[in-house]
Formats: structure tokens, C-alpha cells, sequence
């Protein structure tokens, strides 16, 4: 009896272990089918649009797509090239489809829209540095977080600023001072150390000092960062979190994201108890040392803004917001004031434009700017947006489309991610002249009536724009004035000498070196 028992219990045992397998297999399968189904379907939907040479079933063009930085953007920019007839091109990263927009007809399409705002899955690796920020959220999270946040970038608000980008700029310019009249060095590292003081005491409220401590802890970490996330998002088998813990570059990840989040998170607990403090003192005494007026960082915009019912943020919002401008504000910014040196430096007759303007406004003078004189250099103005034409500091901007669209007569299936190729867009020939030249009157009034408002998009363009971009446009016309009207540039370095890499910004692998000579020379 017992070993009839035992018999019929093995016989249930083996009848499970069949039919869970069984079960799993026909899961397997099934899923297996859809998938195919799915590719097939949006291979069908998409077959007429213009495709790159050299894909594959399933796996398309990934085996053909460099891992290299430079090579990669090379080839992307090589791509919208060949195909500059075509409004886009069509590339298959896996059954992913990948379509690249470089026509600003096509580009107004997604960027108009606003229903297409979803930033790609690639932005996903940004989270757990920025969490649903402005940046990376979407739907209603994001329309909530863009209006509360849109006038802490009031203009007047922003004029607060202007003395610590002046302050940082003269830093720099002592910086600077010790390589006149000798051999041309590379500006970048001081540049981005420059940047990096103005947004963090702007941001945060915080002084890092990192132009003169570039060795500190959390300067590293944000630098460091920046390039562990570019290295995952261009390798598929980096972007699951167990795997890329495995590696070297996902501990690298995780050890920058512990000494960022510490730094803000110190940040906004003493930033909050400050104020907590000086509201106290004000309720005691009005006179006190404490309720005299501070000047405001975003960090403490962020601690009183409210949504429409009255709600602040949460600690965790503040920390997302936070982090977002200091990843948005940062290398962005830094690379602009980059190119513009090295262009400037190359093309000695804009320069010479540019320094008479400076003498119009400043004189002899080296005096900090006011928002009055940055306002009356046009010219300098122009020279910055012909820069970031030839050099946008995001040079490619990526959306994940949420549903079927029609762009330049094709059919694009729900799902695709959306390249929209800033650095192609801007060097159309139907809008720029001579695209490789640098000519900063494209951008006076009168030459720019008549061009296609998505032909040129340094910032994005529609609802999802550069919340940021005044910020920018000040801090740079701040610290090129500055440095200028000290310096006169010389840059010999040829375009393709530069390397270009585009590691989330626009980056010159080799540097950009430049020599500097005093600008007037009967200074001492």
C-alpha cells in the first residue's frame, strides 16, 4: 500500500513538474510570437521609410553601429549626409526602429506637438541621478512641475545671479592670466570649473569653490558621472541594473551617485532650516542681521513655490529639481563658452567686430556687466547663437513616440525613437549658406526673416524647450564679455583636428587650445 502511495505521489510529482514546464514553454511561445508579431507589424507599417544600408533581420543595424564615442556620432552625422535628400532616415537598433530627424520640416511635427513628449527609454538611466525631474518625467507630472517652475526663470529673477557670474568670470580671467604670451593651452577644464561654481551657488546657494579646489569631491563626482551614463546608454548590456552592477563602470555609477545625493541632500536640510530660522528672527526683531535681504538661489525658489492647490514640494522634489539643474546647467553651458572661444579664436575678423562692440559698451573699463550692457551686445549675442548652430551643445535630442504618426508622407509606428540631430538640422543648406562657415550676421534680424522656426533648435523648441535657456544666454554673454575684454584669442586648431564625441553634450575628444594675448597693450 505504501509503495503504491509513494508511486502515485511520483507520478503527480512528474505530472506537475510536466505541466509547469509545459505551461512556462507555452508562456515562452507565446510571448515569442507576439514579439514577432509586433516586429513584423511595425517592420510592415514602416517598410517605405527611407532605411540605412547594412541591417538584419532582428538585430538591424546594431552589428554595424560603433561603440566608440567619436566614431559613433561620426557615423550617425556621416548617415544624415547621405541621406540629406531624404526628409529622414530609418535605422533598426535590434527590432527597435530608430528614426533620424535632420529637416525642420520633420522636426516641427514631434516638437510641436504636445502630445509627443516623452523623452526616450535611454533618459531612464538619468533617474536614479535626477528622478522624475523636469527633465525625465512626462504626462501630467511634468505640466504641473513646468508651471510651478516657470517663473523661478523670470528675467528678474535671473538679474539676481548676475553678480555671481560676474564674480566667477573674474576668477576666471586670473586663471587665464598666467597663460598670456605663452604656449596655447587647452580651456576646457577651466571653463567647466567656471560654469560648475556659477550653477551651484545659483542652484544650491553653495559656494564649492572649484575653480580654485578642482580636486574636491563632488566636482569629480558630477564630471564622472556625466560619462557612466553616455558609456550605458550605448551598451544594451549595461542597462539592466544587475548587470551593470558587475561591471567597474556601474560601481564607478553608484559610488558618483552617493557623494552627489549626499552633497544636495546637506544642501536643502540646512538651506531649509536657514530659513526656517530667519523667519523666526524676522517674527522677533526686523532688525536683525538675519532679515536682511539674501540673495535667492533656485534651491530656495523651490522651498516656497506651490502648485495651483497650494501644495509645496516634497523634499524628494526639491532634490530632483535640484540635480536637474545642475545637470542641465552645468557642461551645457561650459561647452558653449568652449566652441565660442575656439571660433572666435579661428576667425580673428569676427573677433574684431565683436571687440568694438565691447569697447562701445565697456570703454576701457572692467567693471562687472549689468543686464543693460548684456543687452546691448547684439553682436555678441549673435556670435553665441551662430555657435551653437555649429556646435549645439545637445547635439542630439530623443523622444519616444506614443503614438502612430505621419511625418514628411511616412508612416511611423508607436514606439519608434525619435533622433531629432540638432548638429545635421543646423547645417541645412536650405537655410544656412555655406553651413561650415562661421557667420554670426546669419542671426541679425533682417537675415533671419523667412527661415523655418524648427531650422534652428539649440534649445529644443515647443512645449518642451530649455526651461533654462535665458540662464544660459546671461552667464554666457557675462563670462565671454569678461574674458574679452581682457584677451585676445588666437585658436589654430582645424575642425577635423577637434574629435568630436557627443557624450550627452557636444565634446572636442582632443580639447580646444587656444593662446591668449592681452587685449590692450598698454595694459601691464
Amino acid at each position: 500500500m505504501t509503495l503504491w502511495l509513494v508511486h502515485i505521489g511520483q507520478k503527480l510529482l512528474l505530472w506537475g513538474v510536466w505541466s509547469a514546464v509545459s505551461v512556462a514553454g507555452a508562456i515562452l511561445i507565446l510571448n515569442f510570437l507576439q514579439f514577432v508579431a509586433s516586429y513584423a507589424q511595425t517592420w510592415f507599417k514602416m517598410r517605405s521609410v527611407p532605411t540605412a544600408a547594412g541591417s538584419y533581420p532582428v538585430v538591424g543595424h546594431f552589428l554595424q553601429l560603433k561603440l566608440d564615442a567619436r566614431e559613433f556620432f561620426q557615423q550617425i552625422i556621416n548617415y544624415t549626409e547621405e541621406f540629406r535628400h531624404q526628409p529622414i532616415v530609418k535605422f533598426w537598433f535590434g527590432p527597435m526602429p530608430i528614426v533620424a530627424l535632420y529637416n525642420a520640416e520633420a522636426v516641427e511635427v514631434i516638437l510641436s506637438s504636445s502630445k509627443q513628449i516623452d523623452k526616450s527609454f535611454l533618459y531612464k538611466f538619468l533617474e536614479p541621478w535626477l528622478g522624475l525631474g523636469l527633465l525625465t518625467s512626462t504626462g501630467n507630472k511634468w505640466r504641473s512641475r513646468r508651471k510651478m517652475l516657470t517663473p523661478t526663470f523670470h528675467f528678474t529673477i535671473l538679474e539676481d545671479f548676475l553678480d555671481v557670474m560676474n564674480e566667477q568670470a573674474n576668477i576666471l580671467v586670473k586663471k587665464f592670466e598666467k597663460h598670456v604670451n605663452q604656449e596655447a593651452f587647452n580651456c576646457l577644464f577651466y571653463t567647466a570649473l567656471c560654469a560648475l561654481d556659477i550653477i551651484c551657488e545659483t542652484a544650491m546657494g553653495k559656494n564649492v569653490g572649484a575653480q580654485n579646489n578642482n580636486d574636491a569631491e563632488y566636482v569629480r563626482a558630477v564630471s564622472r558621472i556625466s560619462v557612466t551614463i553616455h558609456q550605458r546608454m550605448k551598451m544594451p548590456w549595461l542597462w539592466f541594473d544587475f548587470s551593470f552592477l558587475l561591471f567597474k563602470v556601474g560601481w564607478e555609477h553608484r559610488k558618483s551617485l552617493q557623494i552627489i545625493h549626499n552633497f544636495t541632500n546637506t544642501v536643502i536640510a540646512d538651506r531649509a532650516n536657514e530659513i526656517k530660522k530667519e523667519e523666526e528672527f524676522k517674527s522677533e526683531d526686523r532688525d536683525t542681521a538675519l532679515s536682511k535681504k539674501k540673495r535667492k538661489a533656485f534651491l530656495d525658489l523651490l522651498l516656497s513655490v506651490t502648485d495651483d492647490q497650494g501644495n509645496k514640494l516634497s523634499h524628494k522634489d526639491i532634490q530632483e529639481e535640484v540635480d536637474t539643474f545642475m545637470f542641465e546647467g552645468h557642461d551645457t553651458t561650459a561647452a558653449a563658452i568652449n566652441w565660442s572661444l575656439y571660433l572666435l579664436g579661428s576667425y580673428p575678423e569676427v573677433q574684431k567686430k565683436l571687440d568694438d562692440e565691447l569697447d562701445e559698451v565697456f570703454g576701457k573699463s572692467d567693471r562687472p556687466a549689468t543686464s543693460e550692457d548684456l543687452k546691448k551686445l547684439k553682436y555678441l549675442d549673435c556670435v553665441i547663437k551662430e555657435t551653437l548652430r555649429l556646435f549645439p551643445s545637445v547635439p542630439i535630442i530623443v523622444r519616444n513616440l506614443n503614438e502612430d504618426c505621419e511625418i514628411a508622407g511616412f508612416n511611423i509606428a508607436k514606439g519608434s525613437q525619435m533622433f531629432i540631430i540638432a548638429y545635421a538640422l543646423h547645417r541645412d543648406p536650405r537655410y544656412f549658406p555655406n553651413p561650415e562657415e562661421f557667420q554670426p550676421e546669419r542671426f541679425f534680424p533682417e537675415n533671419m526673416k523667412g527661415r523655418h522656426p524648427y531650422a534652428y533648435v539649440p534649445f529644443s523648441a515647443g512645449p518642451r524647450n530649455c526651461i533654462g535657456q535665458k540662464f544660459a544666454i546671461m552667464e554666457e554673454k557675462t563670462i565671454l564679455s569678461c574674458i574679452l575684454r581682457h584677451f585676445w584669442v588666437e585658436c589654430t586648431q582645424k575642425r577635423e583636428e577637434l574629435g568630436l564625441v557627443e557624450e550627452l553634450i557636444l565634446r572636442p575628444a582632443n580639447g580646444i587650445w587656444i593662446k591668449l594675448k592681452r587685449r590692450n597693450a598698454d595694459e601691464p
